[in-house]
């Protein structure tokens, strides 16, 4: 029980950290932690968007972005850049075992967006 209860109290506070997130920068508008497996951690997500495949879509994107950045000798990934006609999706690394995803207005300011995604992906690395 004593699992559950921390768990539970984890899963809270990187709510907690993913809805600051949201305050801080207000183009953003949905926030996921993920495994680097492809599991849902924590998420605030808009309605009609399903927590499990986003999670596996944006690890696979992670596994992808850092095997194309290896063999163009880029050196190690810093995120994964995907821009729609309607907004931005934005994937970082959150420790050495979670990937924190945005998605974005159209109208976000991307410098600040990478400012606080690094901050929170900080946040949440000490968390887990």
């Amino acid at each position: 029980m004593a699992f559950d209860l921390a768990f539970d109290e984890k899963t809270k506070e990187l709510e907690t950290i993913l809805r600051d997130l949201e305050v801080n920068v207000d183009a953003i508008e949905a926030a996921a932690i993920v495994s680097i497996e492809g599991l849902p951690i924590a998420a605030r997500l808009q309605p009609g968007i399903e927590e499990t495949m986003l999670s596996a879509m944006t690890a696979a994107m992670l596994s992808l972005g850092e095997r194309v950045a290896q063999e163009m000798h880029r050196g190690s990934l810093e995120r994964i850049f995907v821009e729609g006609k309607d907004g931005y999706i934005i994937s970082c690394s959150a420790g050495q075992n979670a990937v924190l995803t945005v998605s974005a207005r159209k109208d976000a300011k991307i410098g600040l967006v990478f400012l606080e995604m690094g901050k929170t992906a900080e946040k949440v690395s000490e968390v887990l």
